[in-house]
């Protein structure tokens, strides 16, 4: 009898076995429920609005690994920390997963921009955004013209003034993407298009609601106005006028676009630009602060630049593209600046059919964040991964980790077919603000401050400084 029954039990054990790993396939990474209706809206907003945007994830990894699932914004979504999957999601877009973004982000930015456009139109206007800022571009067209205003826009502080950096850098950010992309250097008309576009960020991840009063309304009036503004630089270069325009005008040269889309093109490169400029020249210095070796480093380079730069009449040249090169240890603090406090802390994405990983089947129409901030403060690829360290890009096993265009463990600018076209720009000006600034000013905080990321990246008390001259 046992020599039948052993047989019989084992094959028993198989069948339950092979019923519940079929059972198994094609569920979505565990995770919990959330409350009702609400899921867990509340516990993710909370997390992001923190000083520590990870927070949330990094107790959800604990619990179900690195890939979970969870209910946000009304969605099941399924959230990763692996830095693998990560990259499978952002090097399979268009194929397996497209952008999904909130309906008020995308009425604001428009169809025809390089954020939201999806399919063809996404790789045509990636491919012109990024014809546009190659480092021969950079060299030629706007070297220059970023250091006249850096120059204009330190000119203006005085010894021992008080100011809020944030709305420094927002200034800052603006005047230089509205003067290389519109050709607008009045500042009055910059001032006008400065606070259009403010009205515009506070609006994209609004309640759509057009009706005076909410912030959506507001912000699709400052889009049709700003929208009117780049149509009379058209209408102009089309009359003959090539006096300005900036991008706007060679974009109509070129005939590269239809009107239409070169107003949603160039809204959508005043909002990237100067989000990630604005943002990372402010951390950087907030981060610096409580640096001073660091600070001490970056000065003692910028300070030998400069010297170089001094002429046979005692003034100081501008910033050549071979002196930009050299700034080694720059380049190691706005990696540093990115890895914690990098503006795009998660992609938000949607799988376009049933996507097999692992063991897990992710259901067309799911909401997929890749959530970037957690691997880069993840302990396990970063020796005191939340300490501020720009020195760490020294270390040679570090080096392979800090290639942004291709390694999965540092994605400041995003990757694959969605990789921001602007990087290579964006960092030419966060590097010759960071010049200016040291080497014109000493500065002590004079109020406490912390980071948050909802709904955009900031510090919410706006990072006062007192400005100390050097002569």
């Amino acid at each position: 009898m046992w020599n039948y029954l052993i047989p019989v039990l084992l094959l028993v054990i198989y069948i339950v076995k092979s019923i519940n790993t079929k059972r198994n396939k094609g569920k979505l990474p565990p995770g919990g429920r959330g409350w009702p209706i609400v899921g867990h809206s509340i516990r993710w907003y909370n997390s992001v609005a923190s000083s520590n945007p990870t927070t949330f994830v990094q107790e959800q990894v604990l619990r179900y690994g690195k890939i979970f699932s969870c209910n946000i914004f009304g969605r099941k979504a399924v959230v990763s920390t692996d830095p693998i999957f990560n990259r499978f999601v952002m090097h399979n877009e268009g194929k397996l997963f497209k952008s999904s973004y909130p309906k008020s982000f995308r009425d604001l930015v428009g169809s025809n921009g390089v954020i939201t456009a999806q399919g063809d139109q996404h790789r045509k206007l990636h491919t012109i955004a990024s014809n546009m800022m190659r480092p021969d571009t950079l060299k030629s067209r706007f070297l220059t013209d970023i250091q006249l205003v850096m120059n204009q826009t330190f000119a203006d502080f005085h010894h021992d003034q008080t100011i809020l950096l944030q709305d420094v850098c927002r200034k800052l950010a603006i005047n230089l993407m509205v003067n290389q992309l519109l050709g607008i250097s009045s500042e009055k008309e910059v001032g006008e298009i400065a606070q259009l576009f403010s009205d515009f960020v506070d609006g994209c991840l609004s309640v759509p609601v057009s009706l005076p009063g909410f912030a959506y309304h507001t912000a699709m009036n400052a889009r049709k106005n700003i929208i009117g503004k780049i149509n009379k630089i058209i209408a102009d270069t089309r009359h003959g006028d090539t006096s300005g325009g900036g991008l706007v005008r060679r974009l109509v040269e070129e005939g590269s676009l239809q009107d239409d889309a070169i107003a949603d093109f160039i809204i959508n490169l005043l909002f990237a630009g100067n989000e990630t400029t604005a943002k990372t020249m402010l951390f950087a210095i907030y981060f610096l602060t409580n640096s001073p070796e660091a600070a001490d480093q970056l000065l003692e380079e910028h300070r030998n630049i400069r010297n170089k730069r001094l002429n046979s009449e005692g003034e100081v040249d501008m910033i050549t593209w071979e002196d930009y090169k050299s700034m080694s240890f720059t380049q190691n603090v706005i990696d540093e600046t990115l890895r914690l406090g990098g503006i795009a802390i998660w992609l938000m994405r949607e799988a376009k059919e049933d996507v097999e990983y692992q063991d897990y089947v992710i259901p067309k129409g799911s909401f997929v964040v890749p959530f970037l901030s957690a691997v880069h403060q993840d302990e396990s690829f970063y020796e005191e991964a939340v300490i501020f360290n720009p020195c760490r890009w020294v270390d040679p096993k570090n080096q392979d980790k800090r290639n942004w265009r291709n390694s999965p463990y540092y994605s400041p600018f995003g990757g694959g077919a969605r990789l921001c076209p602007g990087a290579e720009l964006a960092r030419l000006q966060i590097a010759l603000f960071l010049h200016y600034f040291v080497i014109s000013y000493r500065w002590t905080q004079v109020k406490e401050d912390r980071m948050s990321f909802f709904p955009s990246a900031r510090l919410v008390n706006g990072f006062a400084i007192q400005l100390t001259k050097i002569a």
